[in-house]
């Protein structure tokens, strides 16, 4: 929502009902969005606290802030679309506004904003059969990509993202603890969108490339590139964005790139052709850009994928550059966690 967008949905915290009616009128929202002086939040006011008001013998030029509800459930600047999704499907709540640390209102999300009008063509595939093997006993009855963060599975709010960006149909590949997956999933409804799943043989693990031979076995006719990542990023990428990125460049293949930075704790040596030391470098941070395991991909290159054997995202890559196939590099700036070990799960539910 654009700041003057957010200007019409508010009012002053002296507004009577009728300048209230006028706003939610006005915005065609359900929500008047009650602020002091300062900008800073005070109450919200939906069309039926009007409506019970006046039927309960209020006038329309009586103050509306007795009315309205002044600990409303809001989120925090900078929340990622997830979340405030995730809080209005929980609440069953059709607006959320977003405030600063001073209370300051910055934006009013609407579920129609959040979920998006348009519906995308694309389908997504989340890779979720590995084993975990790196988390230790925290995977031993609990699949990885089930372990919870803010209160809900790292699954959870992969879908949720994707929903958000306006792709309603996510097929999951399963291999350990396949049916836990499954019954938490079910079949995506509670989420907003259909999940299939993609059953790799437990014996026989298709890395993280395999089953995209699984998805156009299971959708021989697709044409729309396929929103690819592993199941166990907390990451709030922008999916519409990446599939942008990938069209205008004509790609075969798009990758999500990450700025990584890596301190060398020790002095690094330069020597010259002569063997001499030429320079020295007292602990180098070095930067580097890192694969962030979210990518588009073009239906057509799965087929140099091997059928019924592991593969790998990179192999793909790899696969695509030696052919003369266009690989784009799309930058994930937003907080990108791999929860691959104890410690990335701890940083991630905030206790690192």
């Amino acid at each position: 929502m654009t700041a003057p967008d957010l200007e019409q949905a508010c009012a002053p915290d002296t507004a009577s009902l009728r300048e209230v009616m006028q706003v939610i009128d006005r915005h065609a929202s359900s929500m008047s969005v009650l602020v002091d002086p300062a900008g800073r939040l005070v109450g919200v006011v939906t069309d039926g606290d009007v409506r019970r008001a006046l039927l309960a013998g209020a006038a329309v030029d009586d103050a509306a802030l007795p009315h309205a509800t002044t600990d409303p459930h809001v989120v925090r600047e900078g929340s990622p679309r997830a979340l405030v999704l995730d809080l209005m499907r929980a609440l069953r709540i059709a607006a959320v506004p977003e405030v600063d640390a001073e209370s300051r209102i910055v934006r009013l999300h609407t579920l129609s904003d959040v979920v998006g009008t348009e519906r995308l063509p694309n389908v997504a595939l989340v890779m979720a059969g590995g084993p975990g093997s790196r988390l230790g006993h925290l995977t031993k009855d609990t699949p990885k990509p089930l372990m919870t963060v803010g209160g809900r599975a790292i699954l959870d709010w992969i879908v949720l993202g994707l929903v958000g960006d306006g792709i309603r149909e996510v097929f999951v590949s399963v291999n350990h603890l396949a049916d836990r997956i499954e019954e938490h999933l079910g079949d995506g409804s509670r989420l907003g969108c259909t999940v299939h799943y993609l059953r790799e043989e437990p014996e026989h693990p298709l890395g993280t490339a395999g089953s995209l031979r699984l998805l156009l076995a299971e959708r021989p006719g697709l044409t729309d590139p396929v929103v690819v990542m592993n199941g166990d990023l907390m990451v709030d990428y922008d999916a519409r964005a990446l599939l942008r990125y990938h069209a205008v460049h004509a790609a075969a293949v798009t990758m999500g790139v990450r700025s990584y930075q890596h301190q060398v704790p020790f002095g690094v040596v330069e020597r010259g052709a002569d063997g001499h030391v030429s320079a020295i470098a007292e602990k180098p941070t070095l930067a580097l850009e890192i694969n962030a395991a979210v990518y588009a991909v073009e239906p057509e290159v799965v087929a140099l994928l091997p059928e019924g054997a592991p593969s790998t995202m990179p192999w793909l890559v790899e696969q695509c550059l030696a052919r003369g196939h266009t690989v784009a590099a799309w930058a994930v700036s937003e907080d990108w966690i791999d929860v691959g070990t104890p410690a990335d799960l701890a940083r991630a539910k905030g206790q690192l």
